[in-house]
């Protein structure tokens, strides 16, 4: 789930960024220091989005930079269990699939695609159902739920994992298939006729 978070932090400007805006100084400071980082709480900071500075700054002997305390807000991306997320698949392997969901790869294990005997070919770069003859390749599209989210310290990148293993979910066209399938056959209707009382 994307969400703007309201954090507070204190930045200590150089001196050689004392030719600049605070503001600007401050949020290219806040960008090193957050923007890609992961963090337990808030998840995947993708980027900061606005600052406030304390201009009244505070310095410390023998150091020939200033301290501000800085107000910033930055948007995060921290997956739910059980949340439904959209994605694309960027890389299969011999167990499954990493799909791109937001600012990171999550896991699409073989066992989570479908009820099927499946085969991973690494080298089409496909995913391949033996009974239904239906394919997952790098750059499919798919719908699926977080089952596995791990954010901790132990895990550098964090550890996402998903399935496909249930109603209305899987690749784009596989949906269209199961909506039709539940519709008895029918597509739904483009748009409403009007009917005019006589």
């Amino acid at each position: 789930m994307f969400s703007i978070s309201t954090l507070v932090d204190v930045v200590r400007i150089p001196p050689s960024l004392f030719g600049t805006t605070l503001k600007k100084a401050a949020v290219n400071i806040l960008k090193e220091k957050y923007e890609s980082m992961i963090n337990a709480d808030l998840g995947y900071i993708i980027m900061i989005l606005d600052a406030k500075v304390d201009e009244m700054g505070k310095m410390i002997a023998g150091d020939g930079g200033t301290f501000h305390k800085v107000e910033f807000e930055a948007l995060t991306f921290y997956p739910k269990l059980q949340e439904i997320v959209q994605g694309e698949i960027v890389d299969i392997t011999d167990f499954g699939a990493f799909v791109r969901i937001g600012p990171t790869d999550a896991l699409l294990h073989l066992s989570q695609v479908m009820d099927d005997y499946l085969k991973s070919d690494v080298k089409s770069g496909m995913i391949l159902a033996n009974q239904s003859g239906r394919t997952l390749k790098v750059g499919s599209t798919l719908r699926a739920r977080i089952t596995a989210v791990s954010l901790g310290k132990a895990a550098a990148m964090g550890k996402i994992g998903i399935t496909c293993r249930q109603p209305f979910l899987g690749a784009d066209d596989w949906i269209v298939e199961e909506i039709k399938k539940a519709s008895g056959g029918k597509e739904e209707p483009a748009k409403e006729e009007k009917v005019e009382a006589s």
